[in-house]
């Protein structure tokens, strides 16, 4: 008979091998809000909003400016508290996980990429590996950091310090901090807000395949011909209402979005790919200011 001395036991419950996450099916849940409700003072933000992700999807939340979409992301990632309802991660609630047990679980992209000390780019990258460091996991830290860097397009910035990064960079280097997290759900705000055209598709291109690659993401996008060519699902948002959750051809109507963004829309064809494409509608002969 083998014994293991206490030392070793205590040691192998630190690296949590008993913890950590599998990775779940094509298909599965990974992350479920049941009548989430946020409210500030006397204002209510969101009114009762369902939503889900599966592997396997990427979920864009669309809307005008105010309408709650990153209140939505921050309630769904328990950032900001809920006022009624409940969040639900892997099939259980989310106060019932540790924040390590999350961090193993789902990764997040802020809005705001702000750093309080002068950390060199490498450095913000591998804080993405911080919670797997005492477990089995850590010994694909320098694999998947290297990973990020290359797909993020910032390998040449790496021994910069980060507060000195212009806006698109600090953005991507976020992402690669995200993406070396390697959670199985990713909750981005706005990825692609500081970039050019160019980074925007390269970034989605990434985002599509983490979807493809048994990851599920839920992306807030201001861009809708970007949220049509990427996105299996967008969910529209309108003053703190879920107003249409289905596919980009079903959802991105014209009648629906020159209502929700009051704004008149044309929505034809992609010539090349047949997604949606929406365009603002301008009427040259309209007055000018």
């Amino acid at each position: 008979m083998a014994f293991s001395s206490p030392g070793a036991s205590i040691l192998g419950r630190l690296r949590g091998r008993r913890d950590l996450p599998e990775r779940s099916a094509p298909g599965s849940v990974t992350l479920r809000g049941s009548g989430v409700r946020v409210q500030r003072g006397e204002r209510a933000i969101l009114h009762g909003i369902d939503f889900e992700v599966r592997v396997g999807e990427v979920v864009a939340l669309v809307g005008p400016n105010g309408a709650g979409k990153s209140t939505l992301l921050a309630a769904l990632t328990g950032d900001h508290p809920l006022s009624g309802g409940h969040v639900e991660v892997d099939g259980r609630d989310l106060d019932g996980w540790t924040p390590l047990a999350l961090a193993w679980r789902r990764a997040v992209l802020p809005q705001q990429h702000t750093v309080g000390f002068p950390f060199t780019a490498r450095q913000v990258v591998q804080m993405g590996r911080a919670a797997w460091a005492r477990t089995d996991r850590r010994d694909a830290d320098a694999e998947l950091v290297d990973a990020a860097f290359a797909t993020c397009d910032v390998a040449h910035l790496a021994d910069r310090p980060f507060p000195a990064l212009s806006g698109g960079e600090r953005a991507r280097v976020a992402l690669a901090r995200v993406l070396a997290q390697d959670t199985q759900t990713l909750l981005l705000d706005e990825p692609t807000a500081a970039l050019d055209i160019g980074h925007q598709e390269t970034i989605m291109q990434v985002v599509r395949s983490r979807a493809d690659h048994g990851h599920a993401v839920v992306v807030v996008l201001h861009d809708l011909g970007l949220a049509a060519a990427y996105a299996d699902r967008i969910c529209v948002l309108e003053k703190g209402l879920l107003v249409a959750d289905g596919s980009p051809g079903a959802v991105l109507t014209e009648e629906l979005l020159s209502r929700v963004y009051d704004y008149p829309v044309r929505v034809s064809a992609h010539p090349e790919t047949g997604t949606p494409l929406v365009l603002p509608h301008r009427d040259r002969s309209a007055p000018t200011l």
